[in-house]
């Protein structure tokens, strides 16, 4: 026995039509230009917090160093290999990490206001200070 062919009925309705797509591609717009602005302003919050975080790292791992060796380093590439006598390094896992946006961390010894250093990210700019995402942030 042989099946009747499809009717022409319902071959039309096989597919969306045209308009159908057109009202889910502006949906689906209207939803991510809501959505969109949201997630991004999380990024820059988190690449700051990021950077928080890694200088928070930096700085155990300096006063480690300082307790070995009696005196922070020169540099933070100290932390990684040192002919010092009472170095026993490295102190931090891998190479120094660079900030959130790719930018060396700015390290200064002595620091400011008599601190024993400085520590700082000039921010996304990678200039020194700026505001918003540009704005520098500074270990305290």
């Amino acid at each position: 026995m042989r099946s009747a062919p499809p009717s022409r009925l319902n071959r039309r309705r096989a597919g969306f039509t045209l308009i159908e797509l057109l009202i889910v591609i502006v949906i689906l717009g209207l939803l991510l230009s809501l959505v969109a602005p949201v997630m991004f302003s999380k990024v820059s919050s988190s690449q700051r917090k990021t950077a928080m975080a890694q200088m928070q790292m930096l700085a155990t791992s300096l006063d480690t160093y300082r307790l070995d060796v009696g005196d922070y380093p020169a540099t933070l590439t100290e932390l990684r290999s040192s002919t010092k006598p009472g170095w026993d390094g490295p102190y931090l896992p891998r190479d120094v990490p660079l900030d959130p946006w790719g930018n060396p961390y700015v390290y200064a010894v002595p620091g400011t206001d008599g601190k024993p250093y400085a520590l700082s990210s000039y921010g996304k700019d990678g200039k020194p200070g700026g505001d918003g995402d540009n704005a520098d942030i500074v270990f305290q």
